[in-house]
C-alpha cells in the first residue's frame, strides 16, 4: 500500500473525532497545594546544585517561605468567600474548595510549619567531629554501622532532603481531605504516605528500629492502599463515576442514565457496601482506629521523634478529613449501614487505646497509644452526623495537632548517654532537675487528657455534644469512661515526674535552640488559648463546617 494511501485513511479515520479540551485549572483556588508542591521541586534542585555545606540552610528557607506563603492563600481564599458563599469544585471536578477543606488545609499547614522546626533542630547532640547534627542519619543508604556511616558522620554529612520530603507529604495532605473524585482522593493518599514511609527509616540513632518501623509502616499501609484502591474500583462498577457528587446521586436514586459499558453492575448494592466499607476501611487506617491500629506504635517508636510529631499531627487531620468529606458527602445515603459499624469502630478504639495505653512503659509507645484513643473521640463526632459534628471534629483536630507536636518536641528534650530517654523510668524527678521542661509537658498531657482550661477540655466537650445531640448518647457516655480510664495514666506520669526521687544517673535535659523552644511555645500557646477562650474558633469551625455538594 502506497504511502499516500496510508495517509487518506489516516486522515479519513482521524476527521470524526472531536478535539480535545483544554483542561480548565483555577491555580487561584488551588494556589496552597501549588505553592508547596514547587517549593518541594526547588527542594529537589537544592539537593542537586548547592553545595552541601549551605544546603541547611537553603531548604530550611525554602520550606518555611513556602509553607507560610500557602497559609497566606488560605487565609486569603477564606476572606474572599471561597470557605462560605463561594465555596465549589475545582479543576474539573477534582477538588473541592470548601469550608472544610481551607480550614483542613490551614491546619495542615500550620501544624507541618511547627513540624518543621523540629526538623531542623541541631542543638540536641553534642557535635560530632566539630559539626552539629539533627535527629536524622547522616548518610540515609548507608548500612547501620558500616566504615561508610562512620565516614559520613566524621565528614559531617546531614540528610537534608528531609525537607522536600515533608513538604511532599504536606502537599498530599492538602488534596486528600480537598479531593472530589475516587481517583484524586487515591493519588493525594500516595502521596503523603511514600514520603512518610521513607522519613520513618532515618533517625540518627538507633538506626535498625527506624528501620523496622519504615519496613512496618510501608508493609502494612500498602495493605491498606490496595483496600483503598479496591474499594474505588467497587464503587466505580456501583455508579459507573468517580465524581463523589455523582455516586451520592447515584446511592440516593437520582440518577437514571446508565453507563452502557457498566450497565450490568450499575445499581448493584453488594458492589456499593463491599466498595464503600474498603474505601473507609484504608481511610481508618491511616487515622489509627483500632483494628487498623497495630501499625502506629511501633512505628511512633521507631521513627525519629520530629517525624512521630508531625505524622501524629498532620496525618490524622488530613485523613479525618478525607473520612468525613466520604461521609458526609458521598455516602450520606448509605448512614443506616455505616453509623453501627462506626458506632462499635469508635467504642474499641476509645477503650482499647485507654486501656493499653496504661500497661506502656515507653513514653512514645504511651503517647502512640494516646492518639489511638483520641481517635476514638474524634470518630464520635463524626457519627454525629450533623454540621455540628463536623465543625467540633475540625475544631478538635485543629487543637490536638498543636498539643501532639508539642509533646514530641518536649520529649526530644530529655536525653542520655544514647540519645533520647524514653523509658519511663528516666523521667521520675524530671520535674526537680527541670521544673520548666517537666511543667510544659504537664500542660500537655492535662490537655490529652482533657481537663478543663486546656484545648483537649473545649475539643472533647465540642465533640462529645455534637454526638449526643446527634443520637449517640450511649457513645459520649463511653466515651467519658475511657477519658477517665486515660486520664490515669496521664497523671501517672505528671506524679512520676513531681514526686519521684531524680535518680543520680538520671538524663539531663538539652538545651534547644529557638526552632524547638518556638514550636513548644506555639503548643503551649495554643493549648492555653483554645482552653480559655475556645469561642471564636468554634465558630470559626461552624462556619467553615459546611461541605460543598
Amino acid at each position: 500500500m502506497s504511502a499516500s494511501a496510508v495517509h487518506s485513511l489516516w486522515t479519513t479515520a482521524a476527521d470524526p473525532i472531536s478535539k480535545i479540551d483544554a483542561p480548565k485549572i483555577e491555580y487561584g483556588q488551588l494556589s496552597p497545594t501549588l505553592i508547596v508542591i514547587g517549593a518541594a521541586i526547588i527542594g529537589i534542585l537544592v539537593e542537586a546544585f548547592v553545595p552541601r555545606r549551605s544546603r541547611y540552610y537553603v531548604q530550611l528557607f525554602v520550606s518555611v517561605v513556602a509553607l507560610c506563603s500557602a497559609f497566606a492563600a488560605v487565609v486569603a481564599l477564606s476572606a474572599d468567600g471561597y470557605a462560605t458563599t463561594k465555596a465549589g469544585i475545582a479543576a474539573m471536578g477534582a477538588i473541592a474548595v470548601d469550608g472544610p477543606a481551607l480550614f483542613l488545609q490551614g491546619t495542615i499547614l500550620l501544624a507541618g510549619l511547627v513540624g518543621l522546626f523540629t526538623f531542623a533542630e541541631r542543638r540536641l547532640d553534642p557535635e560530632m567531629h566539630g559539626n552539629r547534627v539533627d535527629s536524622f542519619a547522616a548518610q540515609a543508604a548507608s548500612v547501620p554501622g558500616s566504615d561508610s556511616e562512620k565516614a559520613a558522620v566524621k565528614a559531617g554529612f546531614t540528610t537534608t532532603e528531609v525537607f522536600p520530603l515533608l513538604l511532599f507529604a504536606i502537599a498530599g495532605m492538602l488534596i486528600f481531605p480537598a479531593a472530589n473524585d475516587l481517583l484524586t482522593l487515591f493519588v493525594a493518599l500516595e502521596v503523603f504516605s511514600l514520603p512518610l514511609y521513607l522519613l520513618c527509616a532515618l533517625a540518627r540513632r538507633k538506626r535498625l528500629l527506624s528501620q523496622e518501623a519504615a519496613v512496618k509502616y510501608f508493609l502494612l499501609g500498602a495493605f491498606a492502599s490496595a483496600f483503598t484502591l479496591f474499594g474505588i474500583a467497587l464503587l466505580y462498577g456501583y455508579a459507573g463515576s468517580m465524581s463523589y457528587a455523582t455516586i451520592a446521586r447515584v446511592v440516593d436514586g437520582t440518577v437514571t442514565t446508565v453507563n452502557p459499558a457498566l450497565a450490568d453492575t450499575m445499581g448493584n448494592d453488594a458492589l456499593l457496601l463491599v466498595g464503600a466499607a474498603m474505601i473507609i476501611m484504608g481511610l481508618l487506617f491511616k487515622v489509627g482506629a483500632v483494628p487498623f491500629h497495630m501499625w502506629t506504635p511501633d512505628v511512633y517508636q521507631g521513627a525519629p521523634t520530629p517525624v512521630t510529631g508531625f505524622m501524629a499531627a498532620a496525618t490524622k487531620v488530613a485523613a479525618f478529613g478525607a473520612l468525613l468529606r466520604i461521609l458526609y458527602v458521598v455516602l450520606p445515603g448509605l448512614r443506616w449501614d455505616w453509623r453501627p459499624v462506626m458506632w462499635g469502630v469508635a467504642v474499641v478504639t476509645m477503650l482499647g487505646g485507654a486501656i493499653v495505653a496504661i500497661t506502656q512503659t515507653d513514653i512514645k509507645r504511651l503517647l502512640a497509644y494516646s492518639s489511638i484513643a483520641h481517635a476514638g473521640f474524634i470518630l464520635a463526632g463524626v457519627i454525629a452526623t450533623t454540621p455540628d459534628g463536623v465543625s467540633s471534629v475540625l475544631f478538635y483536630l485543629a487543637a490536638y495537632s498543636f498539643v501532639t507536636i508539642g509533646a514530641f518536641a518536649v520529649v526530644t528534650l530529655v536525653r542520655d548517654a544514647g540519645g533520647e530517654a524514653t523509658h519511663l523510668s528516666k523521667w521520675a524527678g524530671l520535674g526537680r532537675r527541670s521544673p520548666l521542661v517537666a511543667a510544659v509537658f504537664a500542660v500537655f498531657l492535662l490537655a490529652f487528657a482533657g481537663i478543663p482550661l486546656t484545648s483537649g477540655f473545649a475539643g472533647k466537650f465540642a465533640v462529645f455534644k455534637a454526638a449526643a445531640e446527634g443520637g449517640a448518647a450511649p457513645l459520649v457516655v463511653v466515651g467519658v469512661i475511657s477519658s477517665a480510664i486515660a486520664a490515669f495514666f496521664y497523671i501517672r506520669v505528671i506524679v512520676l515526674m513531681f514526686f519521684s526521687e531524680p535518680r543520680p544517673e538520671g538524663p539531663t535535659v538539652a538545651v534547644p535552640s529557638p526552632l524547638t523552644m518556638t514550636a513548644i511555645g506555639v503548643g503551649v500557646a495554643v493549648t492555653l488559648v483554645l482552653g480559655v477562650a475556645p469561642q471564636y474558633f468554634l465558630d470559626l469551625a461552624n462556619q467553615a463546617g459546611v461541605f460543598v455538594r
